[in-house]
């Protein structure tokens, strides 16, 4: 309101921002407090880390770096309030990370589903696969087991690294909710990590 008093009356700008014009002038004659004069020269300094990240760090990362480079000792929900105040939102960086290997001397099953996806009864036909997020931890594996049957995930385990034990815990996540099945199909691509669990 401030910027625009000279071309605006402070009444109708309060009208139309409903506020209180009292407020407005009450304020004005309180000052800037010590809360906000921190928190610019806060601002300052998580915009420069941020600048110096080429925008990538998010408030975890910016965070630890105050403390680091400033000795500025903050949480993490204040150092998230300036970011999203200034309009500093982290990049995801886009990396290409192997989800699976095909290329393995292992044993491939025939494709028994054959692109038949409609199941009428849960643990008929379950598919599995493994991708990976980004996480502010950085990048995680995901492996999950989803049963045609509704389209319902049924197991799911995550973890820093693909191994097979991700997909024996998935796996094992599955039977526990959904209990073993004598003739069901379970589908996933020609990745090794699978094929040394189910082969």
């Amino acid at each position: 309101m401030m910027l625009y008093s000279k071309d605006f009356r402070v009444s109708k700008m309060a009208v139309i921002l409903d506020v209180s014009a009292r407020g407005y002038y009450a304020w004005l004659k309180r000052g800037v407090s010590r809360r906000e004069l921190a928190d610019r020269e806060l601002s300052k300094k998580i915009e420069k880390i941020f600048d110096d990240s080429k925008g990538v760090y998010g408030s975890r990362k910016i965070r630890h770096e105050l403390q680091r480079i400033y000795g500025e000792r903050v949480g993490r929900n204040r150092v998230l309030r300036l970011m999203n105040q200034r309009g500093l939102f982290s990049k995801v960086r886009k990396k290409y990370k192997a989800t699976t290997n095909s290329n393995h001397g292992l044993p491939v099953a025939k494709n028994i589903l054959n692109r038949e996806f409609d199941s009428e009864y849960p643990n008929q036909k379950l598919v599995s696969d493994i991708t990976y997020i980004w996480t502010d931890e950085g990048w995680l594996y995901l492996a999950a087991v989803m049963d045609l049957c509704g389209s319902k995930i049924v197991g799911a385990s995550m973890g820093a690294r693909m191994t097979k034990e991700l997909v024996m815990n998935a796996l094992t996540d599955a039977v526990n909710r959904s209990g073993k099945s004598d003739n069901g199909i379970l589908h996933s691509d020609r990745g090794s990590q699978v094929r040394r669990e189910v082969a």
